[in-house]
């Protein structure tokens, strides 16, 4: 590694780093705006000018490489010259329109022009001016900010997959635009908001809404989609205005899906904010709790068990899950399940069998991979971008079974089914050729292989082609299940399935349609078809007006995701705690304290009384849950099919069909909507300009 000298101080570098990066591990603090960590290197801003030793000039440090015996210095008069100068070139077309935009207080220009720039202007020319363009739904532009950095640009190109960004012109007449003029289709495009250090990208939903300085910030995990990343709740009184990532290296790096940034305007529409019970006239009224508690304590509790199910959602949390299954177990019920799209997985069976065993930042260690059944790109965006980084760096054979679709980078299509499934089993297939010859191959299974009537068989399958291909090893687990849903492992690891005897999702639906289940117990479960439940009295416990509670005899309004303190097992196996940010609307409650009051009405009282005491139990019944934050290798062992079931026709659906609208919260979002619109339904993309 290259020794270098940096203000006096000698350093050691790794090779091939640049600089800048090397200043950083002292703590000296380099300004920069083009330069960002995850994307490649352009050098055009030239903030980061340092002084270097037999240089006529100073030179750009995020794009000089380390090298042997460098001196650098970077707080000489001729640096901070140099960077005045940078500064005030930059500012000479800004607009001084700083107290209306909604980058103010947290903008990189306002931030480095105070640290590093001059104390007034010598331009007296005419400001240029730049149109706006039109980028869709979800990013506003006010391109005469723009600086040039390309940040945007390459995260387009380099990460999301898109490359619709561009730089247009020369000299004045730059101008980052898309290239046809229509809205940016990626499901990452918030991201570039964040990465924008001026005020030329900003969130076209949270425009003109709050500043930054009145915003409560509350670090938690989204529950959108089952990565479970770090995100952080920004909220003014009780109302969340905006959702943003947080750095976490291991599950979403610093990226964020649209969905789960934009749609928290859903929060705020369609909520349940009080008890209702259908009265003899078949309408909905509003009720007391004592009253709704009362009305399902007394029709549960003179029910035969066997008579009784319960489902659960697929963004519950692992406390009202596990709150929901003790009552259950307490009314001597076997039939539950957390499963509504009825994917085969064994909650009861190895938890290697269902969880992303290698985890999300073991895809950068794959050397081959074989998607089955699953589009990432939809399923899991910030998943997909891991994929997309691993084949930008090197060979890396990609193989898809299923659906055909952009998924941002280059694969083999292998087939649509089974059919092709099965020869790479039976090893008659040329890629199983190339599983084997990898040293850490890997497979990803989505839901749109495992929610079909042959699911177990195609598990079983790929559970083959797992163990003859080396893609489970001594050191190595490439065997990985990708959801959809962020409460689906903390379900299969609560054992939220049906007990013997029991009834998962399709049994429960057909015994309420036959009448041989009496009552359902909807845990803001909405996926589920409704019109086929029958004359069962069903209870919905959730917190928006979508398909349970229309459906439902009695309503207990819950608490959404950002209203409780709750834990979630994303899609990897990890734990994760996340926190309550603002409280439920009028008298809606946290779940797990809505089944503590109903066990207690109907003599089943819960052993718990508060939110601890819920956990320590939960954590001493699953041990799982006893470790919280850290990706914990699963065993491999024995689950799902063990042969009895055949691969059946047709190809593997797709497990989403849109994107923008997946849950009770994305369906009660406008800023959703409109991007169904857009994106989906083919509406109408440009309007040339952004107003």
């Amino acid at each position: 590694m290259p020794k270098l000298t940096i203000d006096g101080i000698e350093v050691e570098a790794e090779a091939g780093s640049s600089v800048l990066q090397a200043c950083e591990t002292l703590g000296i603090e380099i300004p920069r705006f083009c330069y960002h960590e995850r994307l490649s290197v352009a050098g055009n801003c030239r903030m980061c000018l340092v002084e270097m030793e037999r240089s006529p000039k100073p030179v750009a440090s995020c794009a000089m490489p380390v090298a042997e015996g460098m001196v650098i210095r970077t707080n000489t008069e001729t640096v901070k010259k140099a960077r005045n100068g940078v500064m005030e070139f930059l500012l000479i077309n800004h607009p001084l329109d700083c107290p209306i935009c909604d980058q103010g207080g947290e903008c990189d220009l306002q931030d480095q022009a105070m640290g590093y720039g001059r104390d007034a202007s010598r331009y007296d020319e005419p400001k240029r001016a730049v149109k706006d363009k039109y980028m869709g739904p979800l990013v506003k532009t006010i391109m005469t900010r723009c600086i040039h950095c390309t940040r945007c640009v390459r995260f387009a190109s380099e990460i999301a997959g898109v490359p619709e960004l561009g730089l247009l012109g020369r000299g004045e007449s730059a101008e980052i635009s898309t290239y046809l003029e229509k809205a940016l289709a990626s499901e990452l495009s918030g991201n570039i908001i964040d990465l924008c250090p001026v005020g030329a990208l900003t969130s076209k939903p949270y425009a003109f809404h709050a500043r930054s300085w009145e915003l409560r910030k509350t670090e938690s995990v989204d529950a959108m989609d089952a990565v479970g990343a770090s995100i952080r709740i920004d909220t003014r009184g009780n109302e969340v205005m905006r959702i943003l990532p947080r750095l976490n290296d291991d599950v979403n790096e610093e990226w964020l899906s649209d969905r789960s940034r934009f749609a928290c305007d859903g929060l705020r529409h369609q909520r349940l904010d009080k008890p209702y019970i259908r009265g003899a006239d078949g309408k909905l009224a509003p009720a007391s709790w004592d009253d709704a508690l009362a009305a399902v304590g007394s029709k549960l509790g003179g029910m035969e068990a066997t008579k009784i199910a319960a489902i659960a959602g697929d963004q519950c949390d692992a406390e009202s899950m596990f709150a929901l299954k003790s009552l259950m177990d307490g009314l001597g019920s076997p039939n539950l399940d957390c499963r509504q799209d009825g994917a085969a997985l064994d909650g009861n069976g190895a938890r290697a069998g269902y969880i992303f065993n290698s985890g999300f930042a073991g895809i950068e260690d794959a050397d081959a991979l074989l998607i089955v059944g699953s589009n990432p790109r939809l399923e899991a965006p910030v998943v997909n971008a891991r994929i997309r980084k691993r084949w930008l760096r090197d060979d890396f054979p990609i193989a898809v079974i299923g659906q055909q679709a952009d998924l941002t980078y280059g694969y083999d299509y292998l087939g649509a089914g089974p059919q092709t499934l099965g020869e790479i089993a039976d090893g008659k297939h040329a890629f199983a050729k190339i599983l084997k010859k990898a040293k850490r191959p890997m497979i990803i299974v989505g839901m749109g292989a495992l929610a079909r009537s042959d699911g177990a068989a195609v598990l079983a399958a790929v559970r083959k082609i797992a163990e003859d291909t080396g893609v489970v090893a001594r050191d190595w687990n490439g065997f990985n299940i990708l959801h959809t849903a962020s409460a689906r492992v903390g379900g299969l690891d609560l054992g939220f399935v049906p007990g013997k005897g029991g009834r998962d999702v399709a049994g429960i639906i057909e015994g309420a349609g036959k009448g041989e289940i009496e009552a359902v117990y909807l845990l803001a479960a909405d996926e589920i078809d409704m019109n086929s439940l029958g004359k069962a009295f069903v209870i919905y416990q959730g917190h928006h007006g979508d398909l349970g509670a229309h459906r439902a005899d009695v309503i207990l309004p819950g608490a959404a995701y950002t209203e409780k303190s709750g834990t979630w097992v994303n899609g990897e196996g990890r734990v994760q705690r996340g926190q309550r940010a603002t409280f439920p609307p009028g008298e809606a409650k946290e779940d797990w304290t809505i089944l503590r009051a109903l066990s207690g009405v109907m003599d089943k009282t819960l052993p718990f009384d508060s939110l601890g005491a819920l956990r320590d139990q939960m954590a001493k019944a699953h041990s799982v849950f006893a470790t919280l934050d850290d990706l914990v290798p699963a065993a491999w062992g024995a689950f799902g099919d063990t042969g009895k079931g055949a691969l059946g026709e047709g190809g593997f659906a797709p497990a989403i069909g849109n994107f923008y609208m997946t849950c009770p919260v994305s369906r009660a979002s406008a800023t959703m909507a409109e991007c169904t619109t857009v994106f989906v339904n083919g509406g109408k993309e440009a309007t040339g300009t952004d107003g």
